[in-house]
């Protein structure tokens, strides 16, 4: 899982303009350059976007664009080189919608460990329908998806927009889920034919919830919602203003980069339920800690582009975005599907929504000073492994991090999580166990190549927070061939099989106590070329 230099209480350096190579005009800049090269070509969008505009919003879209505007105007808007051979042509844009690798930069080497920055901003839309959608609204939508692309570029330096479905979508349809339509076109399980690719979402075996009596967090106690929207829409892009504006045009603006652009007319078609806002970029996190006065700002390392300090952009922390689909690659097949199915080049999207405990992470006590159980040398076991630490960090333990943001994510076969359970290997033979290792027990081929596709980052709001106040949140989602593979990966990663045969005390059980999962809810995100409502067009 899964960030300059300023503490707490401390002034934030004056900001310094730079040219912007979208916009071609000054921009802010919050906070100094990093080394993080996140380098699309430098694409001119005419039209530019008024922000007094595009950052209004209401009801579900307003908590996007409050975050969206508290993070944007700090973030920088990278220069990004272009990938050799990249094209924006609609026509030659991937069939499968995550698949932007081609889009964004090549990776880079910081601290020694290869990573890759996806886009800084990312929104999620939820939405319910509420009546059957036709073929005329599936006209619809299809050109509004075009008309973005048609407006911005399918560029970090524009906007990425994806959309998936979940199970209530596919309910709507003649015959609902298990009927003709629906059932002949769904992939099945390789190892089950009975079962379908998307299944609904879960909880976790350390969420709170009635199914798990006993599961409690020290301050975000709140029970799990298994979420029944029909529709998710994901927009990304490294300039928060078009992110935003693109948000704006869909809840109904009437303008798009700029010009007068009809939004939409699905004549009471859908209702947005949800907005949340992620950002990812060296030391945002730590300024926004910063600048919110927030008690642990001064442990989050000052070039880390996550809440907890420890970069989780390795390039070896994902797998390439076939593997993830219905019809796999090389490495992996897990389902029915084949080349030329309906949904070949889809994936299963799950989304879920944490609210992250920074207080308990850093161990600080009312005063704000961290504990014996802050020190990086703990931190680090819970993120990656015991067997052994992948860094001891610095003598100053807690101050900027405590030690390194950038270090590998390792693959030590599937059975690092049991040896460091056991306490084999582990500083002094403690049992514990590390968030990757438990991971690592189900997540990758047999050659070793990831199985999905993460695309998790901070957030800053408060959905769901119990007194109503902005805490740190991480937005997660990832892209997998099954529901079925992501309800087995995240159960290992509680690992609550290991800890009780092995005797490791919650307190030594990876991220589980720190993250509260509010929302979660499983969607099927098809191939682009049927990316507006799958299957209508055969009814």
């Amino acid at each position: 899982m899964s960030s300059s230099a300023e503490l707490r209480g401390e002034q934030t350096p004056a900001p310094t303009p730079r040219v912007c190579p979208v916009r071609h005009q000054p921009r802010p800049q919050a906070f100094p350059d990093h080394p993080e090269a996140q380098t699309t070509s430098a694409h001119t969008v005419l039209g530019q976007p008024s922000r007094r505009v595009v950052l209004k919003g209401t009801g579900a879209l307003a908590a996007a664009l409050a975050t969206l505007e508290l993070t944007g105007r700090a973030a920088r808007v990278p220069i990004r080189e272009p990938l050799p051979g990249a094209v924006n042509a609609a026509s030659s844009l991937p069939d499968i919608q995550f698949d932007i690798g081609n889009y964004i930069a090549p990776a880079q080497t910081i601290s020694g460990v290869l990573v890759r920055f996806g886009p800084v901003h990312t929104t999620f839309l939820t939405a319910r329908l509420l009546r059957t959608p036709t073929k005329a609204d599936q006209a619809i939508l299809a050109n509004a998806l075009s008309t973005i692309e048609a407006n911005y570029p399918f560029a970090a330096g524009g906007v990425f927009p994806f959309i998936a479905y979940g199970i209530s979508y596919f309910n709507r349809l003649p015959g609902g889920i298990n009927g003709s339509l629906v059932s002949g076109a769904m992939p099945r399980l390789a190892a089950n034919h009975s079962r379908y690719v998307l299944e609904e979402a879960v909880p976790s075996p350390t969420d709170v919830s009635a199914l798990n009596p006993g599961i409690t967090k020290v301050r975000f106690n709140v029970p799990v919602q298994i979420e029944s929207n029909d529709i998710l829409i994901t927009l990304r892009g490294d300039d928060y203003s078009y992110v935003a504006d693109v948000v704006s045009w869909l809840g109904g603006s009437n303008t798009l980069a700029g010009r007068p652009i009809a939004s939409p007319r699905f004549s009471g078609l859908l209702a947005f339920t949800s907005s949340r806002a992620m950002f990812q970029q060296m030391g945002l996190p730590r300024y926004v800690a910063a600048t919110n006065d927030l008690p642990f700002a001064p442990f989050i390392h000052p070039h880390s582009p996550m809440w907890m300090g420890f970069a989780d952009q390795q390039v070896d922390g994902s797998g390439p975005a076939a593997i993830t689909t219905f019809a796999g690659n090389a490495s992996a097949r897990l389902t029915t599907a084949v080349a030329g199915d309906y949904f070949d080049n889809g994936a299963i999207q799950h989304l879920s929504h944490d609210i992250l405990d920074l207080v308990q992470f850093f161990d600080l006590d009312d005063s704000g000073t961290p504990g014996s159980d802050g020190t990086f040398t703990e931190r680090v076991q819970y993120m990656f492994r015991s067997t052994p630490p992948p860094s001891l960090g610095n003598a100053d333990q807690f101050t900027n991090g405590g030690g390194p943001s950038f270090l590998d994510n390792a693959f030590k076969g599937t059975g690092d999580a049991l040896t460091s359970a056991q306490g084999i290997g582990t500083p002094g033979n403690e049992h514990r166990m590390g968030h990757l290792s438990t991971l690592q027990r189900s997540s990758r081929a047999a050659d070793g190549t990831p199985i999905h596709v993460r695309m998790d980052g901070p957030g800053f709001d408060a959905m769901d927070v119990p007194d109503g106040s902005n805490q740190p949140k991480l937005q997660f989602t990832v892209f997998v061939p099954s529901a079925d593979f992501f309800a087995t990966m995240r159960s290992h990663q509680a690992s609550l099989d290991l800890a009780a045969q092995y005797n490791v005390a919650t307190t030594d059980n990876g991220l589980e106590r720190f993250i509260t999962a509010t929302r979660r809810q499983n969607f099927l995100v098809p191939p682009r070329r049927h990316r507006a409502f799958p299957l209508v067009e055969l009814t």
